[in-house]
């Protein structure tokens, strides 16, 4: 069972992109290319770079980002692995810092491992000048609370909130009677 949740303040800094300082991490060079001149359009100029997970979090202690945007399949940090040090380490420089995973690797079951590692947004290649820009717009116009419960911290993983809700069930299973079959 899980313990009582706390929602700790989240900080996020600049009030247009221009503000914004970014952190790319993605171990294929193009691709790097790609995304700090898909930055460059939205208005973002301050851009770092990280061919892994590791080569990050090193970037991470020297400078301060806002965003990140981190492909999933590195070598030899993931991209996974890399968030969860980033919400979850006592070393983190920025437990906080808002992370758009950025892949090809669209199954199900990897955009829930996401999810449950702590990013924030998750956007599919081939990506968009425009699919990029909502994104980020998301994270800076519409900032999640953070969650820290027994087995997750991050971004709330609930993203809507009904107008009309008035009681503690959410899910649509929640809804569903249950039957006695004896």
């Amino acid at each position: 069972m899980l313990g009582a949740c706390e929602r700790p303040e989240t900080p996020m800094t600049g009030a247009g992109f221009e503000t914004l300082k970014a952190l790319i991490v993605e171990d294929n060079a193009h691709m790097r290319s790609l995304l700090r001149a898909l930055l460059n359009s939205v208005g973002i100029r301050e851009i770092a770079e990280a061919g892994n997970g590791q080569s990050a979090l090193a970037l991470l202690r020297e400078r301060k980002s806002d965003l990140v945007l981190s492909d999933l399949a590195m070598k030899p940090m993931d991209g996974l692995e890399f968030t969860r040090r980033v919400r979850n380490d006592e070393h983190s420089p920025n437990p906080f810092v808002p992370i758009i995973m950025i892949t090809g690797h669209t199954e199900k079951y990897r955009v829930q491992a996401a999810r449950d590692a702590g990013v924030t947004e998750f956007l599919a290649k081939p990506i968009t000048a425009h699919n990029l820009f909502s994104r980020i717009t998301e994270i800076v116009e519409r900032t999640r609370a953070f969650v820290r419960c027994d087995n997750y911290f991050g971004p709330d993983r609930r993203r809507h909130q009904l107008d009309d809700y008035a009681g503690p069930w959410r899910r649509q299973d929640d809804f569903q009677q249950e039957v006695d079959v004896r």
